[in-house]
């Protein structure tokens, strides 16, 4: 089976572009995006163009699971978030 390049549909802030490409090459999102506004800054705007011709080319993912997914339920064991226990909220025994 053939990696794609496409659009992160579950880690998205404006396109899911940047996630997209950080899924590809198997690194963070954050990286990515800390490296696209060091290269917009620095480079005076040019990638705001490659990355409008980029989200237009790219396509979108078909299914909502992402490698985060994959990876997140090889470590736990299933593809479920851990719930959160409920307290009520009178409970100040932690302060």
């Amino acid at each position: 089976m053939t990696n794609r390049m496409m659009k992160s549909k579950n880690n998205r802030v404006l396109t899911g572009t940047l996630a997209g490409i950080a899924e590809y090459f198997g690194v963070d999102p954050t990286i990515a995006r800390v490296i696209y506004v060091f290269a917009s800054i620095t480079l005076i705007g040019a990638p705001i163009l490659l990355y409008i011709l980029l989200s237009v080319l790219i396509p979108s993912s078909d299914s909502s699971s992402s490698s985060f997914e994959y990876y997140s339920s090889r470590s736990t064991g299933s593809a479920q978030p851990n719930q959160a226990e409920t307290v009520a909220d009178d409970c100040w025994g932690d302060f």
